[in-house]
């Protein structure tokens, strides 16, 4: 790839950043609904949690949001090397948030599997909502280690235009994903204020 091909990637968005744009723009319509029911749940019900049900712990999730936002970091990093033409530096920088991301995701599939040791799903309409948008937010994190991976075993034969505008839009698709876990954490955690 030449110097030149670099530069057109970076004037405009490429047609798989506007395809990842649509993507993004849908799956936050979906988790924008999500959350609304969330509150017109809460509002619509006395107790929030509901009695028996313990009120989500507060540490970890917010450690672990941290984490996630972390990770923007080095998906821009690699961005950026990909973009002046650093293939090493931009596997590592992918490599790097790919091993912080699947950490990140082990802790919450282990959160996730202990609160279902709890309660169950079909309990009551916390139960609900509190799995379904925890577990659409962990689905997207395992999509994006997916794309992670994929783009990891790309690289291994270099750059090429193609290659270049998949890591700008999945980097893209991880900013998107940290900001819902943002607000799917912080809605979750609001039941606990």
């Amino acid at each position: 790839m030449t110097t030149a091909d670099f530069a057109v990637a970076r004037r405009s968005p490429s047609k798989a950043w506007w395809g990842m744009a649509m993507f993004v723009a849908s799956e936050s319509a979906l988790f924008a609904m999500m959350i609304g029911s969330y509150f017109l749940l809460r509002f619509k019900n006395l107790h929030w949690p509901p009695h028996g049900i313990p009120e989500p712990k507060v540490v970890v999730p917010l450690v672990l949001l941290g984490v996630i936002l972390a990770t923007s970091a080095p998906m821009y990093l690699a961005v950026a090397a990909g973009r002046a033409g650093q293939l090493g530096r931009a596997r590592a920088f992918l490599l790097l948030a790919l091993v912080v991301q699947s950490g990140y995701f082990a802790m919450q599939v282990h959160e996730y599997a202990d609160d279902l040791s709890r309660f169950k799903p079909s309990e009551h309409a916390y139960a609900s909502i509190y799995y379904s948008l925890l577990g659409a937010d962990h689905a997207h994190v395992a999509l994006g280690l997916l794309f992670d991976v994929w783009l990891l075993t790309k690289l291994i034969g270099g750059f090429t235009g193609y290659r270049l505008k998949a890591l700008s839009a999945i980097a893209f698709y991880w900013y998107a994903v940290s900001v819902i876990t943002l607000a799917v954490t912080l809605t979750i955690l609001s039941a606990a204020v």
